[in-house]
């Protein structure tokens, strides 16, 4: 039988709509490499497994019934997960808080409605940092998650177990939410694709926005035909968001397989005003723009600079953990400190002013420019506990150093996509990701897809997940 675990979930779709496999055989075979590996990434808070298999069984009595199997939502049968920020009905939401791990939820937000009615079975809560404040998945209260290529080290944050269940093969794509590289970095460290879509792209209703439009919901998968077509499923306007755009006209699925002009590409060691990333993160950046150069493309070296962006990101950044309305005592002592900087009303808002007076320069280099390549993050993933002993503010600073190449993206608005271009001497997989015009995440995604087509490496599973 096809290796069930590396089998991308637009294929794994196509099995059950040729009834070769059952959404309840599926189900139960990603249930047991749960079951059987999870205790050593640590990538679920909370495994679903009556609700799962009850799902499970309806839709395969439903497959069974159908006359015309094509005729099924897309993603029918096919196992996921949601990231522990983002409500699911009957299942508990801790938003990576200890004190709240079984605290229930009543609804379902829209973009897990919108997937469930892609025909996606929820198979439990992927873990996440502490109010998804942090790029690591360490949670007082919770096993760390763990990287599959690695267990030493980290599988990113806040979408870290998302990317780690992604990696060890528990699921095939699962939804993340990148508020200042959230989706690009955990995609970066587990060697996988991440997208960050445009701002207004996703809905995230019922609820509101806590931070100016910084956070996103995006797609994570092996591929980029599976992270476009999930991105398809979660798009569009949900009546009272406060931002939004428009349909594209053509299917990110469909972007996959378009052809490009010769592009204008960008590309840069890391975000001035930061040195450059460290030599292994640099070399993916190399790799990338000889394909890209073989691909009949521009490249050039050149960014804008963020020097303007550092000091009002942080702030709002600071402002989430009290938006969150969680009590400072109950948090870590990050998080705690971050919440006792007493940012007043109008620190905020100056704040946000100046992210918006800042944005405009970083949006207008894409006027020269219809792609920028960058590492996602500044080094290769750090140590499992690497960072525990500092203090608040030292933490802080290191997760700045660490993370600068993504911010812009969130503070802007602009889309961008990680993609996996090869291993480092420890296993770890390295990370590229290509950041592009307003609301052109089709662009993004026909490049990655011509880039992922050269790079034969991947996907894949680590060796011990196999």
């Amino acid at each position: 039988m096809t290796n069930l675990a590396l089998t991308p979930a637009l294929e794994l779709a196509r099995l059950i709509q040729k009834r070769e496999i059952s959404p309840l055989e599926l189900t139960q075979f990603f249930l047991l490499r749960i079951e059987r590996f999870d205790a050593q990434v640590g990538s679920f808070f909370h495994v679903a497994v009556e609700s799962a298999i009850a799902d499970a069984k309806a839709k395969t009595e439903q497959l069974v019934k159908t006359s015309d199997p094509h005729q099924l939502p897309p993603f029918f049968g096919v196992p996921t997960a949601i990231k522990d920020l983002n409500a699911v009905a009957g299942m508990p939401i801790s938003y990576g808080v200890a004190a709240l791990k079984d605290n229930p939820c009543t609804y379902d937000e829209a973009a897990v409605t919108r997937m469930k009615q892609a025909g996606f079975i929820v198979l439990g809560k992927t873990a996440t940092s502490e109010l998804g404040s942090f790029p690591y998945t360490e949670t007082p209260g919770f096993a760390p998650t763990r990287n599959p290529w690695n267990l030493d080290y980290t599988a990113g944050g806040s979408s870290g177990g998302t990317a780690a269940a992604i990696a060890a093969g528990f699921c095939p794509v699962a939804q993340g939410s990148d508020g200042g590289g959230s989706v690009r970095g955990p995609a970066s460290c587990c060697g996988l694709v991440g997208i960050k879509p445009s701002r207004g792209r996703i809905s995230f209703a019922p609820v509101g926005d806590y931070q100016s439009g910084i956070a996103v919901i995006g797609p994570l998968a092996r591929t980029v035909r599976d992270a476009a077509a999930l991105l398809d499923v979660l798009s569009g306007y949900t009546t009272g968001d406060p931002y939004w755009l428009p349909d594209p006209e053509t299917s990110f699925l469909e972007a996959v397989n378009q052809s490009l002009p010769s592009l204008r590409i960008a590309f840069a060691y890391s975000v001035p005003p930061f040195s450059d990333a460290d030599l292994v993160c640099q070399e993916g950046v190399n790799t990338t723009v000889k394909h890209l150069e073989s691909l009949g493309h521009r490249v050039e070296p050149a960014c804008f600079d963020a020097q303007d962006l550092i000091e009002p990101f942080t702030k709002i950044w600071q402002s989430g953990v009290m938006a969150a309305g969680i009590p400072l005592e109950i948090l870590s002592p990050v998080n705690r400190w971050l919440g006792e900087q007493n940012l007043s009303a109008g620190d905020y808002l100056q704040a946000v002013r100046q992210m918006q007076i800042i944005s405009r320069q970083i949006v207008g280099f894409f006027e020269q420019f219809d792609v920028l390549v960058l590492p996602v993050y500044r080094h290769q993933p750090i140590k499992i506990g690497q960072w525990a002993d500092l203090s608040p503010a030292e933490t802080v600073q290191k997760i700045i150093d660490w993370v600068a190449n993504c911010p812009p993206c969130n503070a802007s608005g602009l889309p961008a996509i990680a993609l996996p271009v090869g291993q480092d001497p420890l296993g770890l997989p390295i990370g590229v990701q290509l950041i592009g015009k307003p609301a052109d995440e089709a662009t993004l995604i026909t490049l990655a897809a011509q880039l992922e087509a050269i790079n034969t490496e991947w996907p894949k599973l680590p060796e011990k997940f196999s």
